[in-house]
């Protein structure tokens, strides 16, 4: 009873109403509900679909590629897809778009749901922007939204417009385009400006601010940002533990803390390794580089556990919406660290199977009802979408929190 209390707010009861073609009431059937495909967004970095859908995997390895995505699509909804500037387009008009089509269309067709990652970010950014002035700068970065917001729009309607803003004026690491135009705009600037230009050519997308910030210095900007009239649709949080859990108490905080926007979250870019952990005082986590980290079984049972805890605490918490782990395999995971659910090999590791049983099991809503005199069955269940099953015919519906009776034509 307490597990349900805690997810009331991923749940609804609904009342349907069956009717046959000529509108009489369905009587006394036998219906079978199936619960689909959930409205809370279970995610992934999915950056091998675009060799896969563009047809560029070598024969040998495309047996090895497609069993890697039937193990995403048998536990994801939602997938992330590269846009970084720098290999979208790393010659000036002449970006990637038909393989990212490929790429968004592949995943839409198995009820995937598409986020772009990112419209604006210092890092990866066109290496060509430093021969312009900051004006010519800022006018480039304005085209490549319009261009490719609208060349996605329908297939990627979810967008991290910009990425990492609390560092982004004071980066030093290299000179780079946008760092430049951060300066001059002010970081509530940049934003705000990225925010117009983007909810202009795709007004019904979702638009997220995203970063790995996580001090007060997020929350200053996002503050800042609404108080300048700035519409963010989520706020998105990084959390790459390669060097440790955060653990319970440091996820309440800051999700204490970042939900007092009241603005939907996002946990853009989740990371727990099956391996060693690293070291402390690594500051830029890019610094870490390694020939090898292996994925051993003790620390996979740990990876597992901390799945399982940080995603139950995440979807209990009412404006969490979306959880995309980074790395879904280990093979060309970031920094080679054993981040996946599944290892180089394709086989899953614990963390797969458990939130496998979660989001399939313990989360998910299939029953067996019975039609009254009337055609009316009630039931409750997680939101999403579902099919309903009559006498071997199929209808699907979705079910949300709106008030009132669906019909439903068998």
């Amino acid at each position: 009873m307490g597990q349900t209390n805690k997810l009331a707010h991923r749940m609804a009861s609904k009342t349907i109403k069956l009717i046959d073609p000529s509108g009489n009431p369905v009587a006394g059937k036998n219906v079978e509900l199936k619960h689909t495909n959930h409205q809370f967004l279970f995610g992934a970095g999915i950056f091998d679909v675009i060799d896969v859908a563009n047809k560029n995997v070598p024969a040998d390895r495309l047996a090895f590629q497609e069993e890697k995505l039937d193990r995403f699509l048998d536990v994801f909804n939602a997938g992330t897809l590269p846009f970084y500037w720098g290999r979208f387009e790393p010659e000036k008009g002449k970006p990637q778009t038909k393989e990212l089509q490929a790429a968004a269309q592949w995943l839409k067709d198995r009820n995937v749901s598409v986020k772009g990652h990112p419209l604006c970010w210092h890092t990866v950014t066109a290496p060509w922007l430093l021969d312009m002035s900051n004006e010519e700068i800022l006018k480039a970065q304005f085209d490549r939204i319009e261009r490719d917001v609208t060349d996605f729009k329908g297939l990627v309607d979810m967008w991290d417009v910009i990425n990492e803003v609390v560092i982004m004026p004071i980066f030093d690491k290299y000179d780079n385009g946008i760092t430049r135009i951060s300066k001059d705009l002010g970081r509530v600037g940049i934003i705000k400006e990225m925010f117009a230009k983007t909810r202009e050519f795709n007004p019904d997308a979702t638009l997220l601010l995203n970063d790995f910030n996580t001090s007060i210095n997020y929350e200053i900007l996002i503050d800042g940002c609404l108080n300048a009239g700035v519409e963010i649709d989520a706020i998105g949080i990084q959390s790459h533990q390669h060097q440790g859990y955060w653990g319970q108490e440091k996820l309440e905080e800051v999700l204490e803390r970042f939900s007092h926007f009241g603005i939907p979250i996002h946990f853009t870019e989740n990371t727990l390794t099956s391996g060693h952990i690293m070291p402390p005082e690594i500051e830029d986590l890019n610094d870490y580089q390694i020939p090898d980290w292996p994925s051993t079984p003790e620390f996979e049972e740990r990876q597992a556990k901390e799945v399982e805890e940080m995603y139950s605490i995440l979807f209990e918490h009412p404006l969490v919406e979306a959880i995309t782990t980074w790395s879904f395999s280990d093979d060309g995971a970031w920094l080679g660290a054993p981040s996946g659910f599944v290892r180089k090999d394709n086989s899953t590791k614990p963390s797969y199977d458990v939130l496998k049983k979660l989001i399939k099991g313990d989360w998910s809503t299939n029953k067996q009802a019975q039609t009254d005199a009337n055609g009316l069955l009630t039931f409750e269940g997680f939101l999403g979408e579902y099919e309903l099953l009559c006498d071997g015919k199929k209808v699907n519906f979705t079910l949300d929190k709106r008030e009132g009776t669906v019909q439903l034509t068998v």
